[in-house]
């Protein structure tokens, strides 16, 4: 029974194998055609913005010629895999593991699959081949594992990087060639020799300067002495700069003992108005509330006064009632 079931799979897979890549290259065919004349087009249309001056347009659509240029070579490439494996489909059916001679191209089939949306039937292989050999031979070629098999110029040609300056340029002169545009490209060569890297560089020295120079500034503004002809007056284990590289960070705190000469000599300015400020502090609190308390006992006694008004009118009342 598992010998007829194999026999069975073996002429279902040859017959969908056949189907779908008879399918694909017709469509490659077709795509390929379609292609061509876009690329005229588009290779026309940027001829006519190097001839009008319109340079950065062109450096623009030229990615676009590329890209394009890039597909139709790889769908080429992909239609002789597909004539190659649909003459070989019965090496596949008898043979478990893929063949050697053949896995390259059903490699490059199985990598190309979902990048080339265009074509379908390509998917359909994909998932004939997932059968036939497994999902990790599928997955190592989808994902480029070492010793995958896949063509090395289908990996490049579907590579969704930008194209670099020298390609961009080369085929910005194949265009003005082909047209027989008169163009100066130096200044496109320019534009596309420029490095922007040098501009982040640029900016990180440009802070890294600003951060120096304010590095001396404020070394010169600990040295300066107070503009009221204050000494400052630092510990001794930071008076020997020869001796500590590093300022200690207890420098400019100063203790009681070196305080009060200072103050006694009438040299410590600031010093001296911190602590006036520090005194006069409590008593203008202290007489904040001696003023609060005064107009405490004002409103009580107010409070009183009225109370007696009130017990003296309702008192005469009361014996003006009884006397009628």
């Amino acid at each position: 029974m598992s010998l007829l079931n194999q026999l069975f799979n073996r002429g279902v897979f040859g017959a969908k194998c056949k189907t779908c890549l008879s399918l694909a290259i017709s469509r490659i065919k077709l795509l390929q055609n379609k292609r061509d004349l876009q690329l005229k087009n588009m290779r026309k249309e940027i001829a006519q913005f190097l001839q009008a001056g319109q340079e950065p347009i062109a450096r623009i659509r030229v990615e676009h010629v590329i890209r394009e240029q890039n597909i139709w070579a790889a769908y080429e490439i992909l239609e002789l895999f597909c004539e190659f494996v649909l003459a070989r489909v019965p090496i596949l059916e008898s043979q478990k593991d893929c063949p050697p001679e053949l896995r390259e191209a059903v490699a490059s089939i199985i990598f190309a699959a979902p990048r080339c949306s265009d074509v379908p039937d390509l998917l359909q292989i994909k998932n004939l081949f997932a059968t036939k050999y497994g999902k990790e031979f599928v997955i190592a070629a989808t994902e480029l594992r070492p010793d995958s098999g896949v063509n090395r110029a289908i990996i490049e040609k579907l590579s969704v990087s930008a194209p670099s300056g020298e390609i961009r340029l080369k085929v910005l002169k194949e265009i003005a060639q082909e047209y027989s545009v008169e163009w100066d490209s130096s200044g496109t060569e320019a534009e596309f020799n420029k490095k922007y890297e040098d501009l982040l560089a640029g900016s990180k020295q440009v802070c890294a300067e600003a951060a120096v120079s304010q590095a001396p500034s404020k070394q010169a503004s600990g040295k300066s002495s107070p503009s009221n002809g204050a000494k400052t007056i630092l510990p001794a284990d930071a008076r020997p700069a020869s001796q500590h590289h590093q300022v200690p960070s207890h420098v400019g705190k100063l203790t009681r003992s070196e305080i009060e000469p200072s103050v006694k000599n009438g040299t410590a300015g600031p010093i001296s108005d911190i602590k006036t400020e520090t005194n006069s502090r409590p008593s203008d609190v202290l007489e904040r509330a001696r003023a609060a308390i005064a107009s405490a006992e004002r409103a009580t006694a107010a409070a009183r006064a009225a109370a007696e008004l009130v017990n003296v009118k309702f008192g005469s009342l009361k014996l003006q009632g009884a006397s009628s």
